[in-house]
Protein backbone atom coordinates (compact mmCIF):
# COMPACT_ATOMS: atom_id res chain seq x y z
CA UNK A 1 0.00 0.00 0.00
CA UNK A 2 1.14 3.30 -0.83
CA UNK A 3 0.95 6.64 1.21
CA UNK A 4 -2.07 7.84 -1.02
CA UNK A 5 -4.09 4.48 -0.53
CA UNK A 6 -3.32 5.15 3.09
CA UNK A 7 -4.21 8.36 3.24
CA UNK A 8 -7.95 7.42 1.03
CA UNK A 9 -8.49 4.52 3.21
CA UNK A 10 -8.19 6.89 6.16
CA UNK A 11 -10.62 9.59 4.30
CA UNK A 12 -13.21 6.51 3.86
CA UNK A 13 -12.99 5.60 7.49
CA UNK A 14 -13.58 8.87 9.05
CA UNK A 15 -15.92 10.40 6.04
CA UNK A 16 -19.08 9.38 9.04
CA UNK A 17 -17.40 11.81 11.81
CA UNK A 18 -18.22 15.12 12.52
CA UNK A 19 -16.80 18.16 14.59
CA UNK A 20 -17.61 18.25 18.01
CA UNK A 21 -19.83 21.13 18.45
CA UNK A 22 -18.64 22.25 22.04
CA UNK A 23 -14.52 22.04 22.45
CA UNK A 24 -14.61 22.32 26.36
CA UNK A 25 -14.01 20.22 29.19
CA UNK A 26 -16.88 19.72 31.59
CA UNK A 27 -15.30 20.51 35.00
CA UNK A 28 -16.53 17.92 37.55
CA UNK A 29 -18.07 19.50 40.93
CA UNK A 30 -15.46 19.55 43.71
CA UNK A 31 -16.70 17.85 46.69
CA UNK A 32 -16.66 18.92 50.45
CA UNK A 33 -15.34 16.99 52.71
CA UNK A 34 -18.06 17.81 55.65
CA UNK A 35 -17.67 16.66 59.38
CA UNK A 36 -20.81 14.03 58.54
CA UNK A 37 -18.38 12.35 56.12
CA UNK A 38 -15.70 12.35 58.62
CA UNK A 39 -17.75 10.85 61.04
CA UNK A 40 -19.11 8.04 58.56
CA UNK A 41 -15.56 7.07 57.85
CA UNK A 42 -14.43 6.97 61.31
CA UNK A 43 -17.89 4.94 61.99
CA UNK A 44 -17.00 2.43 59.03
CA UNK A 45 -13.49 2.25 60.12
CA UNK A 46 -14.37 1.02 63.75
CA UNK A 47 -16.87 -1.53 62.19
CA UNK A 48 -13.97 -3.46 60.80
CA UNK A 49 -12.05 -2.77 64.25
CA UNK A 50 -15.24 -3.06 66.01
CA UNK A 51 -14.37 -6.94 65.07
CA UNK A 52 -11.96 -8.22 67.44
CA UNK A 53 -11.08 -10.76 64.96
CA UNK A 54 -8.91 -8.32 62.99
CA UNK A 55 -6.30 -8.66 65.83
CA UNK A 56 -4.31 -11.94 65.26
CA UNK A 57 -3.72 -14.11 68.09
CA UNK A 58 -2.12 -16.91 65.76
CA UNK A 59 1.27 -14.51 65.44
CA UNK A 60 3.28 -11.86 67.41
CA UNK A 61 6.79 -10.80 67.70
CA UNK A 62 7.81 -12.15 71.38
CA UNK A 63 8.99 -10.20 73.89
CA UNK A 64 10.98 -11.33 77.18
CA UNK A 65 9.29 -10.45 80.45
CA UNK A 66 11.44 -7.82 81.30
CA UNK A 67 11.43 -6.44 77.93
CA UNK A 68 10.20 -2.85 77.84
CA UNK A 69 7.30 -1.87 75.01
CA UNK A 70 7.66 1.57 73.52
CA UNK A 71 5.66 2.48 70.19
CA UNK A 72 5.04 6.05 69.63
CA UNK A 73 3.08 7.13 66.14
CA UNK A 74 3.85 9.65 64.28
CA UNK A 75 3.14 13.31 64.83
CA UNK A 76 2.50 12.57 68.57
CA UNK A 77 4.88 15.42 70.26
CA UNK A 78 8.31 14.35 71.73
CA UNK A 79 7.31 16.08 75.24
CA UNK A 80 3.62 13.69 74.82
CA UNK A 81 5.35 10.80 74.70
CA UNK A 82 7.87 11.35 77.82
CA UNK A 83 5.12 12.16 79.93
CA UNK A 84 3.36 8.99 78.95
CA UNK A 85 6.77 7.55 79.79
CA UNK A 86 7.34 9.25 82.88
CA UNK A 87 3.69 8.34 83.97
CA UNK A 88 2.64 11.74 84.33
CA UNK A 89 -0.84 11.75 83.25
CA UNK A 90 -3.84 10.77 85.33
CA UNK A 91 -5.01 7.37 84.80
CA UNK A 92 -8.54 7.36 83.97
CA UNK A 93 -9.02 3.65 83.59
CA UNK A 94 -7.63 0.53 84.24
CA UNK A 95 -7.98 -2.76 82.38
CA UNK A 96 -6.58 -6.20 83.95
CA UNK A 97 -5.59 -9.19 81.79
CA UNK A 98 -4.25 -11.86 84.62
CA UNK A 99 -5.97 -14.98 84.07
CA UNK A 100 -7.37 -14.34 80.72
CA UNK A 101 -6.50 -16.65 77.14
CA UNK A 102 -5.55 -14.36 74.36
CA UNK A 103 -8.94 -14.30 72.84
CA UNK A 104 -10.81 -12.83 76.21
CA UNK A 105 -8.01 -10.58 76.31
CA UNK A 106 -8.04 -9.83 72.66
CA UNK A 107 -11.88 -8.91 73.14
CA UNK A 108 -11.61 -7.28 76.30
CA UNK A 109 -8.96 -4.59 74.61
CA UNK A 110 -10.96 -3.90 71.90
CA UNK A 111 -13.85 -3.50 74.19
CA UNK A 112 -12.15 -1.29 76.93
CA UNK A 113 -10.55 1.07 74.13
CA UNK A 114 -13.51 1.52 72.51
CA UNK A 115 -15.50 2.29 75.50
CA UNK A 116 -12.70 4.95 77.10
CA UNK A 117 -12.62 6.45 73.68
CA UNK A 118 -16.68 7.08 73.53
CA UNK A 119 -16.27 8.37 77.30
CA UNK A 120 -13.11 10.76 76.13
CA UNK A 121 -11.03 8.92 77.88
CA UNK A 122 -7.42 9.12 76.76
CA UNK A 123 -4.94 7.88 79.22
CA UNK A 124 -4.90 4.20 80.33
CA UNK A 125 -3.39 1.51 81.58
CA UNK A 126 -3.41 -2.60 80.80
CA UNK A 127 -2.01 -4.73 83.00
CA UNK A 128 -0.98 -7.86 81.15
CA UNK A 129 1.74 -9.09 83.39
CA UNK A 130 5.29 -9.91 82.69
CA UNK A 131 4.30 -13.89 81.96
CA UNK A 132 7.24 -15.23 83.45
CA UNK A 133 5.80 -18.47 84.02
CA UNK A 134 3.72 -18.34 80.82
CA UNK A 135 4.79 -20.92 77.81
CA UNK A 136 6.37 -19.16 76.25
CA UNK A 137 7.14 -16.39 78.53
CA UNK A 138 5.62 -13.33 77.95
CA UNK A 139 3.15 -14.30 75.86
CA UNK A 140 0.26 -12.03 76.76
CA UNK A 141 2.66 -9.40 77.20
CA UNK A 142 3.90 -9.87 73.41
CA UNK A 143 0.26 -9.91 71.93
CA UNK A 144 -0.71 -6.83 73.61
CA UNK A 145 2.20 -4.73 72.46
CA UNK A 146 1.33 -5.71 68.83
CA UNK A 147 -2.35 -5.35 69.22
CA UNK A 148 -2.00 -2.25 70.48
CA UNK A 149 -0.26 -0.61 67.51
CA UNK A 150 -2.48 -2.19 64.80
CA UNK A 151 -5.58 -0.03 66.76
CA UNK A 152 -5.71 3.30 65.14
CA UNK A 153 -6.91 5.11 68.17
CA UNK A 154 -3.99 4.28 69.82
CA UNK A 155 -1.30 7.40 69.82
CA UNK A 156 1.57 5.58 72.12
CA UNK A 157 2.40 2.94 74.50
CA UNK A 158 4.86 2.67 76.82
CA UNK A 159 5.93 0.52 79.58
CA UNK A 160 4.79 1.60 83.11
CA UNK A 161 6.14 3.08 85.86
CA UNK A 162 7.40 0.64 89.06
CA UNK A 163 4.00 2.54 90.93
CA UNK A 164 1.99 1.29 88.27
CA UNK A 165 3.18 -2.24 87.28
CA UNK A 166 6.50 -1.86 85.76
CA UNK A 167 7.11 -3.84 83.29
CA UNK A 168 3.85 -5.70 83.37
CA UNK A 169 1.25 -3.46 82.58
CA UNK A 170 1.99 -0.33 79.56
CA UNK A 171 0.40 2.74 79.72
CA UNK A 172 -1.48 3.50 76.76
CA UNK A 173 -2.17 7.24 75.21
CA UNK A 174 -5.46 7.19 73.02
CA UNK A 175 -6.54 10.12 70.25
CA UNK A 176 -8.19 12.89 71.20
CA UNK A 177 -11.85 13.22 70.07
CA UNK A 178 -12.71 15.39 67.54
CA UNK A 179 -14.36 18.06 70.70
CA UNK A 180 -11.52 17.62 72.86
CA UNK A 181 -9.03 18.96 69.45
CA UNK A 182 -11.38 21.64 69.48
CA UNK A 183 -11.41 22.63 73.24
CA UNK A 184 -7.55 22.53 73.12
CA UNK A 185 -7.76 25.22 70.14
CA UNK A 186 -10.11 27.30 71.04
CA UNK A 187 -7.82 27.14 74.77
CA UNK A 188 -4.45 28.20 72.68
CA UNK A 189 -5.88 30.66 70.99
CA UNK A 190 -7.43 32.13 73.95
CA UNK A 191 -3.78 32.75 75.28
CA UNK A 192 -2.30 33.75 72.34
CA UNK A 193 -4.65 36.23 71.29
Amino acid sequence: MSHDDDFDLFQQMMGDVKPISNDTAEHKKVHQVTDAHLAKREAAIWLTEDDPEYLSIDHAEMLKPDDFIEFKRDGVQDGVYRKLRLGKYPIQARLDLHRKTLKEARDEVVKFLKQCIQMDIRTVVIVHGRGERSNPPALMKSYVSSWLQQIREVQCVHSAQRFHGGSGAVYVLLRKSPEKKLETRERHQKRLG
